[in-house]
């Protein structure tokens, strides 16, 4: 059978193959292993820095050369990497044979070329490498997807804000807000979780075997190795890595900060799943319209239906998303004793994991330009809820203190129909100031919304 997109195992790269293509650079094996070549040469280079007599530092020339290993990596490299993996069974020893291979022809490096993962164990090149990956594709992805959602988000806010709107809790009428604080409350919560992504440290070690630099001291029993593995990891791209250093490990880094990344989507995911429905459910109200595209079909048998699948299919992709990201935070931390293996089978599907939420946020992003507001279903929906007037109305009863004015409402409009008539009738009743009767008798359900306008504009 051929590869091809209608037979990918996974949608991602399946169905929804073209939608993910920025994500599939950082997040793929092909990804993983450009990664560690970098991580491989950002080394190596550092070694001959290190003004060992045995490793001369490395001339201009070299330099440019090893970057551009790094700079150029391809598909084709990535597939001459996967063969020499057919004969080692190790795929970082394979990422290391390759980059010897690519010595043959410049005596410097041969010369040098044992100086290739020098000291390391697998783990230093792969936890880094993870790190790496997800700082692309995390900066370059994620966080552009979120802000395309907030900055929409945002956008209706405000040109919602002095929209009125029936509110429901429970299921149930209640005191009226408008359209734009309603996302306006999203939004907040939206830009606190999307701040939390981005302000997460990107943790690496490279210590050796079981984090105590044992190799590198039997090798130079003076040199401040602790200092050197720091450095590399600290300093910017492309001579370090620009992640953050962590001093104390097992073989494995710990993965705490990747079970807090993690986390952190998830949450960000749940607002979103939040969102998605209630703006299903406002679409179902009639509040909103979609707008048409022409060809497109809602239904193969109802030709009336136009249906909010954008919202659906996120909700859906986020649910996927998350129950990936919760594994991976309860597991990842977690390997027997110096180490197991049962992290880098995981690892392995974090492109998948946060391709699906990516998936989601475009899917949240399509749904949001297709948005028509229905100014006047809205409207409709409020002037049948007089029973909401109760509220304010009790509230100016307990203020000059007329005597039960919570059951006194009560017992006028729980459950019955209630119009403006009867509303005002009940006011015009009402043994208080003239000017306060007449500010009630002026109110209606689309003017009671209190700092609701203002609260969306701030946002």
């Amino acid at each position: 059978m051929t590869t091809s997109a209608i037979s990918a195992l996974s949608p991602l790269d399946g169905r929804y193959a073209a939608k993910l293509a920025k994500l599939r650079p950082s997040m793929s094996e092909q990804g993983y292993m450009h990664r560690r070549v970098q991580v491989e040469v950002a080394w190596f280079i550092a070694l001959s820095d290190c003004g060992f007599a045995e490793f001369k530092p490395l001339t201009p020339g070299a330099r440019t050369y090893l970057l551009g290993l790094v700079k150029n990596f391809s598909e084709t490299d990535g597939k001459a990497i996967k063969e020499i993996e057919k004969t080692t069974n190790h795929d970082v020893k394979a990422v290391e044979y390759w980059i010897k291979s690519k010595f043959q022809a410049r005596p410097e490096l041969v010369a040098a070329q044992e100086f290739v993962h020098f000291g390391c164990t697998s783990e230093d090149i792969n936890n880094t490498s993870h790190a790496l990956q997800l700082k692309a594709g995390r900066n370059q992805v994620l966080l552009p997807a979120l802000d395309a959602i907030i900055s929409k988000q945002r956008e209706m806010a405000h040109a919602f804000a002095m929209v009125p709107m029936l509110s429901r809790t429970h299921g149930q009428t209640a005191s009226p807000t408008t359209v734009g604080k309603e996302i306006a409350n999203v939004l907040v919560r939206l830009v606190a979780a999307r701040d939390k992504i981005a302000s997460i440290k990107l943790l690496a070690k490279m210590n050796g075997a079981v984090g105590n630099y044992n190799a590198h001291l039997s090798a130079w029993p003076d040199y401040d190795w602790e200092a050197f593995s720091k450095k590399v990891i600290e300093t910017p791209e492309p001579l370090g890595l620009g992640l953050t250093f962590q001093p104390y490990s097992i073989q494995i880094e710990p993965h705490d900060y990747m079970a807090e990344l993690f986390d952190a989507v998830v949450r960000t995911n749940t607002i979103l799943i939040d969102f998605a429905r209630d703006v299903w459910g406002y679409v179902s109200l009639g509040y909103f319209k979609q707008r048409l595209k022409m060809g497109e079909v809602g239904s193969s048998t109802m030709p009336h239906k136009v249906n909010p699948i954008d919202f659906e299919n996120a909700e859906g992709n986020l649910g996927l998303a998350n129950a990936l990201l919760r594994h991976m935070s309860d597991k990842l931390p977690i390997s027997r004793w110096q180490r197991d293996l049962t992290d880098s089978t995981v690892l392995r599907n974090m492109g998948v994991a946060l391709g699906y939420a990516v998936l989601a946020y475009q899917s949240l992003a399509t749904g949001l330009g297709k948005l028509e507001i229905n100014e006047a279903a809205i409207a409709d929906d409020l002037d049948r809820a007089w029973e909401v007037l109760a509220e304010p109305v009790q509230t100016v009863m307990r203020r000059f203190g007329l005597p039960e004015p919570y059951e006194q409402l009560k017992d006028f409009t729980r459950g019955a129909p209630m119009t403006r008539e009867l509303m005002q009738g009940f006011i015009a009743k009402l043994d208080i100031p003239q000017a306060e009767k007449e500010r009630l008798l002026r109110l209606t359900p689309a003017s009671y919304t209190g700092k609701a306008a203002e609260l969306a504009l701030r946002v």
